[in-house]
């Protein structure tokens, strides 16, 4: 669970920077105070009252210094010189210490945080995108980084140095009339503490506004990449009403719990501030009046408190601020902490780029694996199964048999929960994800295909391939025919998930792929499955071709794909029931036969 102190290290990076520009803002906010109080000693100099103890001795000091005479002419070019310093001389300096650094601080971690966040997406276990979409954390991760990169500037350039302002014009105001002090200083405990109070229900509200506003997000992304489905359906009407129903779930929220409970605030500390605001006066007139303080210190007192009751305006619209971004900067915290499992290991370091890779033989045995995606039912049951190296293996069964489980084990995105899985005998878990993962290639069902060339796709993979080595595997898997036909060949753009290209396209683009990075282990996961009679015989010679090469593991509905497998192993309800060859299966007249004989007649496999 993510608390307010995740958000102040989120900036911990560039923490001695940052107290450095905080520090420095809130002295120029101080400094600021000397004016008021300068123009005070003015008018005491213009109504031949006396001046402030310490700033007469200041006079005198530079009278001595000057030989010149300690006059009126003198006490006003004192106090002249005094609101240049702090007014056109400082100038200058302030955007450089104050706004460039808080700027500065806050684009740069937002880099950093960017980088963050990107690591954790890649590093995220598939079970975590089972149950959240692409909009859903891409809103998270955009609102939380964005909300933290404009927060800083106002906490560090604003509201700290205007709190320790208020500080600043206390101390000033104690110095003259500690009666009026003390009814300032109580008066801004109390506008303050009731407004957090306050501000406390409202966060309450925006932490729902947040998730009202994920869940739109969410099924706003569903509905682009599912829009064909959608226009299939005819259901634009159902959906546009139902995404209505959100965002009026949202309005409301928005509006008339959140947006109403500011103004209500607002409007309770504006007629506060003004009836303090009316106190001061009257009690500062009074003490004037009766010669407690004098003309000078009159102004500058009414002066400095309405600057004082000035700034709880701007502190609490930061606070306002800082409420309504506060839900979205702790949600994007509570993804940065989301468990990586053994994904954490998964991205290859810059070391590990430069160190020896692995290479296997292809040999890989499951002993004694069960697995289950929770645990009221276990998916795989006590698996036993040996593939030698350079064998081609085919796992068929009925639909949520496991075939597909097994192949995520091997290839780790999820652990077995009893047994191993063996690589040339060692245990997998023990090696280095990320190496282990370059030496397998998978071609899964729906081929994932990236906005960029064919080309790019092609060596996604293996980027330092060479031309020719592309043009083979294309060969291989049929592709060539297809670049043929793209106006720029190789370097035509596919469009967003490969849009521009058919499905048996984009799965003989897979294919190609998974050849050109020479893996030890090649899987194909109904890799055939959307290619017409013709595309899937080309693929059957081209997997007859590698065959011998690497290890080779198919998953398939159509048994005519696993013919000529060196091995055929039947699956049903997560167990291992037959082992064997195409003619050895079908004699032995157990399920393989049924299933062989349903795709014969026709009948629809289940």
């Amino acid at each position: 669970m993510a608390k307010f102190q995740d958000l102040i290290n989120y900036f911990r990076s560039d923490w001695k920077l940052s107290i450095f520009s905080i520090t420095a803002s809130s002295i120029y906010e101080i400094i600021d105070l000397v004016v008021p109080y300068g123009i005070g000693q003015i008018l005491n100099v213009l109504s031949d009252q006396p001046l402030d103890q310490p700033l007469t001795q200041a006079i005198a000091i530079i009278s001595n210094f000057t030989n010149y005479p300690a006059n009126k002419t003198l006490s006003l070019g004192v106090l002249l010189g005094l609101i240049f310093l702090v007014t056109v001389v400082k100038a200058p300096t302030q955007p450089w210490l104050t706004a460039w650094f808080h700027w500065d601080i806050a684009l740069r971690v937002r880099r950093d945080k960017t980088q963050t966040a990107i690591a954790k997406i890649l590093t995220l276990p598939l079970e975590y995108y089972d149950v959240n979409n692409p909009g859903r954390i891409a809103g998270r991760v955009a609102r939380g980084i964005s909300n933290h990169t404009w927060t800083y500037p106002e906490i560090a350039g604003q509201l700290i140095p205007k709190l320790l302002r208020v500080l600043g014009i206390f101390a000033f105001i104690l110095f003259i009339e500690w009666r009026i002090a003390l009814l300032y200083l109580i008066s801004f405990v109390v506008i303050l503490g009731l407004s957090l109070k306050k501000l406390q229900r409202l966060i309450w509200h925006e932490s729902l506004l947040d998730k009202y506003m994920e869940d739109t997000e969410s099924r706003t992304s569903e509905l682009i990449t599912n829009i064909k489905t959608v226009k299939a359906f005819a259901t634009e009407a159902k959906e546009l009403k139902r995404q209505t129903q959100r965002l009026d779930r949202e309005l409301k929220l928005v509006d008339y719990r959140i947006h109403k409970g500011y103004v209500n605030l607002i409007t309770w500390q504006k007629t506060v501030i003004q009836f303090c605001v009316f106190a001061i006066l009257g009690l500062t007139l009074a003490a004037t009046v009766n010669g407690q303080i004098s003309l000078g210190h009159f102004v500058m007192t009414l002066t400095l408190s309405s600057m004082a009751y000035a700034e709880l305006e701007p502190i609490s619209t930061l606070a306002e601020v800082f409420s309504r971004r506060y839900v979205s900067m702790l949600r994007f915290h509570e993804f940065l902490q989301e468990p990586t499992g053994n994904e954490s290991v998964g991205i290859l370091t810059p070391e590990d780029e430069t160190t020896s890779p692995y290479k296997f033989t292809g040999k890989v045995e499951f002993s004694h694996v069960s697995f289950g995606y929770d645990d009221s039912r276990q998916v795989l049951q006590d698996i036993n199964l040996l593939i030698e190296p350079y064998q081609t293996v085919a796992l068929v069964g009925r639909s949520g048999s496991g075939k597909s489980t097994l192949v995520k084990l091997l290839l780790r995105y999820f652990e077995p929960q009893s047994g191993q899985i063996l690589m040339d005998g060692e245990d997998i878990r023990t090696l280095n994800v990320g190496k282990y993962r370059r030496r397998l290639a998978i071609v899964h069902q729906e081929v994932d295909i990236f906005n960029g060339t064919v080309l790019d796709n092609l060596t996604y993979g293996r980027p330092n391939a060479t031309f020719e080595e592309v043009e083979q595997a294309c060969k291989i898997a049929r592709v060539d025919e297809v670049v043929k036909q793209l106006p720029q060949g190789y370097y035509t753009v596919v469009g967003e998930r490969g849009v521009r290209l058919s499905g048996g396209q984009r799965q003989r683009l897979g294919i190609a792929r998974a050849l050109l990075v020479q893996p030890d282990v090649l899987i194909f996961d109904e890799a055939t499955s959307s290619l017409d009679y013709e595309s899937e015989r080309s693929i059957q010679l081209a997997m007859r071709s590698i065959q011998g090469t690497c290890t080779t593991i198919v998953i398939a509905h159509r048994l005519s794909t696993v013919r000529e497998a060196d091995k055929i192993v039947v699956l049903d309800k997560g167990k291992i029931v037959e082992v064997g060859s195409h003619e050895e299966l079908l004699r032995h007249q157990g399920i393989y036969r049924r299933l062989h004989s349903l795709q014969e007649t026709g009948e629809l496999l289940e």
